[in-house]
């Protein structure tokens, strides 16, 4: 009957699969906030490098 008990007492203390856990938890917050930030500014970006895009060839054809 020791054996049973010390086994339900190991695995009690267990916190390998509560760690585990966690770190799923911080990683789906992260991804979650990396899709709210793309939505949110992700035109704005795009037209920003379009922009300098336009202008550096804008400034490549003067150049020749």
């Amino acid at each position: 009957m020791t054996g049973l008990h010390e086994q339900i007492r190991a695995f009690a203390a267990d916190e390998s699969g509560a760690t585990a856990i966690e770190y799923g938890l911080i990683a789906a917050l992260v991804a979650v906030g990396m899709l709210l930030a793309l939505t949110t500014f992700g035109g704005s970006v795009k037209a920003m490098f379009e922009y300098i895009s336009s202008r550096s060839a804008e400034e490549l054809d003067n150049a020749a």
